[in-house]
């Protein structure tokens, strides 16, 4: 802790992403439109999951916890970056910032998992139907889920340390909309190297081994499928899984060239706009992408709204 008391920094200021007002002024009505979207969306799928007595089961537990990390995850960022296009200093105190990370990537990487941990459950009930019953009990689904946030509280808590332990005397100048990890190393008064490294690190353990993990899942239910002799089962089989490969396909893709690419690939600018699509596009579309590919969920929600019609009436 000797580097946190050399630490002069305690505001950090966010550059813009646009010195026209213009500009600005029409992003914030963006940004703020895909918020409350994403906002209904996933408190849609969570009340549908816990409504709906067709929804209680395995998948859908692990989808509401999708959902209540994609609320998560975006209001850990978007709404301090609303309030910072309306402010003419727009920036963040040194504990918020510290706050913000930890927060992030507690949920970024709880995400992660629990994405592997959904496609292990596709993988049991397509690959080991007669199994799955023993296999993905409630108890056993709870302890996944237990896991997954547990790896992303101990990962994220030593990430953030080891982060803001270094000494920040200047400057304070954030060419981002967050307090993420990439830009807040450039500001540190001391060698980063071992920072970088066990940043990548962390990314490679916590981006790429679940994502292989995935795709293993997927090759071994993509063999299952191609096996099944009615290409009407196959269509239906693969239907049950294709959401979440849609999913993992927007969070994976760009949270791999955000912070898996070389550095000399992408300037500040393009980095920003790509932050921006995994914090905000991908937990706005997931509900979309789960209501619109996926018949039980849209069973439920007209279930949800004849009752809530019935109600009103």
């Amino acid at each position: 802790m000797t580097h946190w008391n050399h630490t002069l920094v305690t505001y950090f200021q966010f550059l813009p992403f646009s010195s026209t007002p213009a500009i600005q002024g029409s992003l914030f009505c963006l940004v703020l439109f895909m918020y409350l979207s994403t906002l209904v969306g996933n408190i849609l799928i969570i009340t549908l999951t816990m409504v709906d007595a067709a929804l209680h089961s395995p998948m859908y537990f692990f989808l509401k916890n999708l959902s209540f990390l994609e609320i998560g995850y975006t209001t850990s960022t978007i709404p301090k970056m609303l309030v910072n296009f309306l402010s003419r200093k727009p920036g963040i105190s040194f504990l918020g910032c510290a706050t913000q990370m930890y927060v992030f990537s507690l949920l970024g990487i709880t995400e992660c998992c629990l994405l592997a941990v959904m496609a292990y459950d596709r993988y049991v009930a397509i690959c080991q139907p007669l199994h799955y019953q023993a296999m993905m009990s409630w108890g056993k689904c709870f302890l996944l889920a237990a896991v997954s946030w547990l790896i992303g509280f101990l990962v994220a808590l030593g990430q953030t340390t080891s982060i803001f332990t270094l000494p920040y005397c200047g400057p304070n100048r954030i060419n981002h909309f967050f307090c993420d990890l990439p830009p807040l190393l450039k500001l540190a008064c001391a060698a980063t190297s071992k920072n970088e490294i066990t940043t990548y690190i962390i990314a490679v353990l916590f981006i790429m081994v679940p994502f292989l993990l995935i795709v293993v899942s997927y090759v071994q239910i993509l063999h299952t499928i191609f096996k099944m002799p009615s290409a009407g089962d196959k269509r239906k089989t693969f239907s049950t899984c294709s959401s979440h490969l849609v999913v993992v396909t927007l969070f994976y893709g760009s949270g791999i060239v955000a912070y898996l690419r070389p550095k000399a690939y992408f300037s500040s600018s393009s980095t920003k706009l790509l932050s921006l699509f995994y914090t905000l596009m991908s937990p706005m579309m997931n509900p979309l992408i789960y209501s619109l590919r996926n018949n039980e969920v849209k069973q439920a929600l007209k279930r949800l709204i004849t009752k809530t019609r019935k109600v009103s009436s």
